[in-house]
């Protein structure tokens, strides 16, 4: 009885406390009033919504403790502990900006991200492979983005007046050794991967992260797919060779394995060739990937690659009747690596992994039969800890062990390099709010073999505008060695720098892209030596120069429907002493105007893409030795137009069809001059071409698996 009688007090009591009034008003931390902001009792329907003017009222018949929720899209939610007792109750509560990644402005200097859907998408796995000039080639598609020049008797990424040697490349955060295919001189190489192995990428003209080192222009970061979407497999067949790859997927985890051959022997029977050939290059390669899922909040990846090819070529000498010498070049590469990541406990997360390059070269040049060996062992590990949503610090820890050695088997004679590099790195990201973020970062390492320790300081900070434009700032010393080949002949050798200032403007909004760029590069210790590739001398670090200038990209998914395109223009003043200058000289590799346009569009009716791709320059220099001065001359500029066809007749067959070079212009890169002068005083000249006015692909690509609409398409 006297159970019954409690509770018909106490709710007698609280039908006596009545209805309590709330309201109040929310502003955030600068004292600006927010609309919108739902307001409600936690586990209740009861609730309202904040006025124009940021005020609110409501009305409720709960009593006792309660919590009343404040939430706002790019504010922290908030909750307030009351006691509803049918009185009014005030409150004006102050919410904070939530950074998030749908809010935080992101550092975009020198950056340009291809993976992340929520911010600036550059370039996937497939625009690599549809761009019409790149030929399936990775870096043949970023030649099309700024800051890029196009070499195209090299087949390297230049950036921004550096070297090729200048950019690193790495896969999920391991760096490759030799990560181009070995050739002879003047024929262009390619990079050794296949672009559907990559997810994503990110590529840098400068000014990035502490993380990454031994590079003084660019860094080109490559991400492999997590997960693929099903078990299939992929047959390719090409004018050029072919290949099979098969993918076993299962829920935690999955292999792909994969085996290509190439042979452009029966090609250039068919095509005309500017170059003479004894053997036309040919190779093959091997590769398997695997993934697999580590407990909940982990991966680990394993990656395999080795190839082995070759090639024959004579290589004319200027004011020589003769075919001229003959160059044999062989090649075997292998790259293994293993990754992980891991989220923990305390808003903790780790990475890291280890890698292993070797390439092995066979040359035979005349009467030089030499063969060469580099090794790179790369170790890291990386710690993340996120303090709040506003700060968060990135430490990591990295060993490379080099190994280099040249065997003149014609000499009996051998040399070598052996150097451990031992780095560490740190770098700070601080939001000040969801439009202003400051980073700060510091990358320290030694050199046994150098006997040197550097640190180097890197900044960058951006600002987000309200109309979503943002931007940023990077600044940043860089060190690298020099490349072995000059190493190994003075081991003394130090790194070279490159100080660079960057400014960016980026604006993302409704499927367009702008970008546009200002940037500073100064060098300082660059090598300098006379002699040749077999023999330098008088090897010094005096050299020094710059690279200024600025770059604009624009990129359109939405004017015209299933249409996208995007125009670049580059401009670049360097000016460098370096290799065999003796003063400061525009690098040929370093054009002063570069443009691109690529225009892709789908064609539903013919199930086809139609692309299209245009690269213009003003000309590289040259030094003409029938003329004073060094880089004295300038050959006329650079065009190519390509097109390309992907026709769909089957779901999971492939047809595509590119050609580079339309229109047959005969691009010279510069010229091969005599040693010794003629009778009549002059040093005859040979023009640096391509191997062929054109160059036709044609391939077929069919899809094997349980779901008959699968096609390559659907891992890029």
């Amino acid at each position: 009885m006297k159970t019954i009688l409690s509770i018909l007090l106490f709710f007698l009591a609280v039908q006596t406390i009545g209805q309590t009034l709330i309201k109040g008003s929310v502003k955030d931390q600068k004292g600006q009033t927010i609309p919108g902001v739902n307001i409600f009792i936690k586990n209740t329907y009861d609730g309202t919504s904040s006025d124009l003017e940021g005020n609110f009222q409501m009305e409720t018949e709960l009593g006792g403790t309660q919590t009343l929720m404040f939430q706002a899209m790019g504010f922290k939610s908030q909750e307030l502990e009351v006691v509803l007792n049918g009185s009014v109750q005030e409150f004006h509560p102050v919410m904070r900006e939530a950074i998030n990644d749908m809010t935080a402005v992101t550092i975009t200097a020198g950056a340009m991200e291809a993976s992340d859907e929520k911010r600036a998408v550059v370039l996937k796995s497939i625009d690599i492979v549809t761009v019409p000039s790149a030929m399936g080639d990775i870096v043949g598609a970023f030649q099309t983005l700024p800051g890029t020049s196009t070499v195209g008797n090299d087949g390297r990424l230049f950036v921004r007046g550096g070297d090729a040697s200048e950019t690193a490349i790495f896969i999920d955060g391991m760096k490759v050794g030799n990560a181009f295919g070995t050739t002879a001189s003047n024929v262009p190489t390619r990079t050794r991967f296949n672009p559907n192995l990559f997810k994503g990428s990110f590529f840098s003209t400068g000014g990035y992260s502490a993380e990454f080192g031994q590079a003084l222009s660019s860094t080109l970061a490559l991400n492999t797919v997590d997960f693929p979407l099903r078990s299939q497999g992929d047959v390719s067949l090409m004018s050029i060779g072919g290949g099979f790859t098969q993918t076993l997927a299962a829920e935690k985890s999955s292999i792909t394995a994969s085996a290509n051959y190439f042979d452009l022997a029966p090609y250039q029977s068919l095509i005309r060739q500017n170059f003479d050939w004894e053997r036309a290059p040919f190779g093959w390669d091997a590769e398997v990937s695997a993934r697999q899922k580590w407990g909940n909040n982990g991966m680990v990846k394993a990656y395999v690659h080795t190839e082995s090819g070759g090639m024959k070529i004579w290589q004319a000498i200027p004011g020589s009747e003769e075919r001229g010498e003959l160059v044999d070049v062989q090649n075997r590469y292998t790259f293994a690596q293993g990754s992980f990541k891991q989220i923990g406990k305390n808003d903790w997360s780790y990475y890291g992994g280890i890698s292993y390059s070797n390439n092995v070269d066979a040359l035979v040049l005349d009467q030089v039969d030499l063969r060469n060996q580099n090794q790179v062992l790369h170790g890291k590990f990386v710690a993340l800890k996120g303090f709040s949503d506003r700060f968060s610090i990135k430490t990591g820890v990295e060993s490379y062990t080099y190994r280099y050695e040249e065997n003149f088997r014609s000499q009996n004679s051998k040399r070598e390099l052996n150097d451990h590099h031992t780095n560490i790195f740190s770098e700070a990201d601080f939001y000040v709010n969801s439009k202003f973020i400051l980073r700060g970062g510091l990358r320290g390492g030694h050199s046994s073999l150098a006997k040197e320790t550097w640190l180097d300081p890197r900044l960058s900070l951006a600002y987000k505008f309200p109309s979503e434009g943002q931007l940023s700032f990077a600044a940043g010393q860089f060190s690298q060695m020099p490349v072995e080949q000059l190493r190994i002949f003075n081991q003394e050798l130090q790194n070279t720098k490159a100080n660079h200032l960057i400014l960016n403007y980026f604006l993302n909004k409704n499927g367009r892209t702008f970008r546009a760029e200002a940037f500073y590069k100064q060098y300082q210790k660059l090598t300098t030596f006379k002699g040749n590739p077999f023999q330098y001398i008088d090897i010094q670090q005096n050299g020094e120069g710059y690279a200024q200038g600025f770059d604009l990209f624009y990129r359109d998914r939405e004017t015209v429907k299933n249409t996208d395109f995007w125009i670049t223009y580059s401009f670049v003043d360097s000016k460098r002493k370096f290799a065999q200058y003796t003063e400061r000289v525009q690098p040929g590799f370093a054009s002063r105007h570069n443009g691109s346009l690529v225009i892709k569009h789908f064609v539903s009716g013919l199930k086809s893409q139609i692309g299209a791709s245009f690269g213009i320059n003003d000309g590289y220099t040259y030094t003409n030795p029938n003329f004073p001065g060094q880089m004295n001359d300038k050959t006329r500029g650079f065009q190519d137009l390509s097109l390309s066809w992907s026709y769909l007749p089957r779901p999971n067959l492939i047809l595509h069809l590119a050609c580079s070079n339309v229109l047959g212009r005969d691009n010279i890169f510069g010229y091969r001059f005599s040693e010794q002068a003629n009778a009549s005083g002059r040093f005859e000249a040979l023009p640096i071409k391509l191997q062929a006015p054109r160059f036709l692909f044609l391939g077929l690509f069919l899809t094997l698996s349980k779901d008959k609409n699968a096609n390559q398409l659907n891992n890029l």
